[in-house]
């Protein structure tokens, strides 16, 4: 089964309140990684029909801060998915009051692997990219899985001393 990436594309937007911030009034970015997480879960479930638990993070950019009262909007979309595991970008703008203009403040790819309800990973159907975009963040999204597959095979051997 093929399915099309907006199917399972997520946008989620949250209020920035007091206690979402650090003693200057800026979100924290744990709170922020939380809700990218969160978008980024739903999509994966979306797209797997079944729950999918977080694998990986690739680093998190920080491009501008986020105040208490502004505004958040995070989109998720599946970049592409494997045999039993799936990419998705996620994306977040920010607005503040009076002015309302939208800003980009943070990126990041999350890597889901989809689990049946024994715990074992469950094989997922495969997506088709529907424009240049979408087949910009697929093509890559192979680069970044074989990059982080041999990063991971060498941060597992060791020296003698």
């Amino acid at each position: 089964m093929i399915k099309k990436i907006a199917d399972s594309t997520t946008e989620v937007t949250y209020l920035v309140l007091p206690n979402d911030t650090n003693p200057l009034g800026f979100l924290r970015g744990g709170v922020l990684m939380e809700w990218m997480d969160i978008a980024s879960e739903i999509t994966a479930q979306k797209h797997a029909h079944c729950v999918a638990l977080t694998v990986a993070i690739d680093t998190v950019k920080f491009k501008s801060t986020v105040k208490s009262g502004d505004t958040v909007y995070i989109k998720s979309q599946l970049t592409r998915a494997f045999n039993t595991s799936m990419e998705i970008y996620v994306q977040v703008w920010a607005s503040s009051l009076p002015q309302m203009e939208i800003r980009k403040t943070n990126e990041a790819f999350f890597t889901f692997v989809a689990i049946r309800d024994d715990g074992t990973p469950m094989k997922i159907p495969s997506v088709d990219p529907a424009n240049e975009e979408e087949q910009l963040l697929y093509d890559a999204a192979l680069e970044r899985r074989n990059k982080k597959i041999e990063q991971a095979s060498h941060s597992y051997e060791t020296n003698d001393v």
